[in-house]
């Protein structure tokens, strides 16, 4: 289940681990004009880790879903190993 969220500066999509135990916490992915980041909150530490990508690291991570192992380079509109 996910949740979209369209605030002022940033779109908000909140990821929640409805499926079966054991459940992870939600991971929240906020995406800004310069800037995505990916939140998930540790009951273990009881703190927030972030990651933030860039623009150009979104959309390679976009790209590498669908392709086999290997490395790649995004040009443009295509994908060159």
């Amino acid at each position: 289940m996910f949740t979209i969220e369209h605030e002022f500066d940033a779109t908000v999509i909140t990821l929640v681990d409805d499926g079966d135990t054991p459940l992870q916490e939600d991971v929240i992915v906020t995406a800004f004009a310069e800037c995505v980041t990916v939140s998930q909150y540790d009951a273990r530490r009881d703190e927030v880790h972030t990651v933030t990508l860039s623009p150009a690291q979104i959309r390679d991570l976009g790209a590498a879903l669908d392709l086999p192992e290997g490395a790649y380079k995004v040009d443009g509109s295509s994908v060159r190993r």
